[in-house]
């Protein structure tokens, strides 16, 4: 057993070493100047459509490196599988990145990440079925609570305030929070900071979400991840586990009461649009559809930079990424369901560990019963508390048997419907 944790241990830091060189959205995404230079020329009344820059090169060790993990993994074990899959997930996006721009770019994306005609796990609906039916299901709601454009008021150095206010006294080491000026996306998160776009404008809701999503999910899982005695590379933000990852973190913002209804519907939205873009529609098309469904401009020309970056701006070709949101909130609720339902509420600290997907949590069972990967040294509160949890979820799947097409709100009544009359 020492030599063979010894053996994974080597292997998993030959793992993080070549992988921390690959920064797949920092590669892919476009500067803050080339977002603001599209507004102020559309803002002009011209309708050309932006230059992407061009991908930034990858240093020529990094594919020998993860080639050498996948030749030196034992694939018999299944914590060998998992860092030859990992080595094998990063390989094939350099070769996404290879081809940014072309068909082949896209195909790899759908394969690494979905598109919006694949199928939700455990459920008959694709993403885009799913994100049109959130839509339809919110949409009247929608317009009786619109999203004031002046609850959009604060600052990134007041949100980075309150996120340190929010986390003081969880880790050992705080987590940094910093305002990056080049940002494309409003955060990101790594295991040891947080940055915010300079020129983004915060709601409060906006900070109770990058809170629990951010650093109650994203942070925490690196920073468990990196401290694994044997597996370091649990710390690695692997494209193979980018949707149980994101759908982790959305499922956060939804226990704990942070997202909004302007949010979740806004995650729907970018499965819309990128089944727009593959069906043809360009960068301004898509932009402009953004707008007209009552998206403001500079998130609508961000959003709309996520869905083309490595893509081609004239449509068809473009970056899938953002299906994973929805998909990975539907697979971990489920997740989380399933396992209450089988009275197996171990699994849910199993996915604090560092950064898996699902079907690591379940399929590595030897390694976490004899110790190979720990368990995770920060839960957070919402997951720690397992009791309260399991009520939450118990409850929701319970509730799924009332079908609210046959309920009218008159007869919805919380205690038995005895008038005055029934008594004579």
């Amino acid at each position: 057993m020492p030599d063979r944790r010894e053996a994974l241990r080597e292997l998993s830091e030959l793992l993080t070493e070549a992988a921390r060189d690959v920064k797949v959205l920092s590669a892919l995404s476009w500067p803050e100047h080339v977002v603001e230079a599209f507004l102020q020329r559309w803002r002009a009344g011209d309708r050309s459509l932006p230059t992407p820059p061009e991908p930034k090169a990858r240093p020529d060790h990094v594919r020998e490196r993860l080639e050498e993990v996948l030749e030196r993994a034992d694939w018999s074990d299944p914590v060998g599988q998992l860092l030859a899959d990992t080595a094998d997930s990063y390989l094939r996006i350099l070769e996404l990145l290879d081809y940014a721009g072309t068909p082949e770019a896209h195909r790899l994306s759908r394969e690494i990440y979905g598109g919006p005609e694949a199928r939700i796990p455990g459920s008959r609906l694709t993403n885009l079925e799913a994100a049109d039916r959130l839509l339809e299901y919110t949409s009247a709601l929608a317009a009786a609570t619109p999203d004031e454009e002046a609850e959009y008021c604060v600052a990134p150095m007041e949100v980075a305030s309150a996120l340190r206010s929010r986390w003081d006294g969880f880790f050992e080491t705080p987590i940094e929070i910093v305002v990056d000026p080049d940002l494309a996306s409003k955060a990101a998160a790594s295991a040891s900071r947080v940055r915010l776009r300079a020129s983004a404008d915060f709601s409060a809701n906006d900070v109770r979400q990058l809170a629990e999503h951010e650093i109650g999910v994203h942070s925490l899982t690196s920073r468990n991840g990196r401290g694994q005695p044997v597996l370091p590379s649990l710390g690695l933000g692997a494209p193979r586990t980018t949707a149980t990852q994101e759908g982790l973190a959305t499922f956060a913002e939804l226990v704990t009461g942070a997202i909004d209804l302007a949010r979740l519907r806004r995650l729907a939205y970018r499965v819309r649009a990128i089944h727009l873009a593959e069906q043809g529609a360009n960068f301004l098309q898509v932009f402009e559809w953004l707008l007209s469904i009552g998206e403001p401009p500079g998130e609508a020309a961000r959003t709309t930079m996520r869905i083309f970056r490595g893509g081609d701006v004239e449509g068809r070709h473009v970056f899938t990424k953002d299906v994973v949101y929805l998909r990975g909130l539907f697979a971990v609720h489920t997740f989380l369901r399933k396992a209450i339902a089988e009275h197996r509420p171990g699994l849910i600290a199993r996915l604090f560990v560092g950064r898996l997907t699902l079907g690591d949590v379940v399929g590595l069972e030897e390694a976490f019963e004899d110790g190979t990967i720990a368990m995770p040294h920060y839960v957070p509160p919402w997951a720690a508390n397992v009791r309260n949890l399991a009520a939450f979820l118990a409850f929701s799947t319970m509730i799924d048997a009332v079908d609210l097409g046959d309920v009218e709100l008159e007869e919805v009544h919380a205690s038995p419907p005895i008038g005055a009359a029934d008594r004579l």
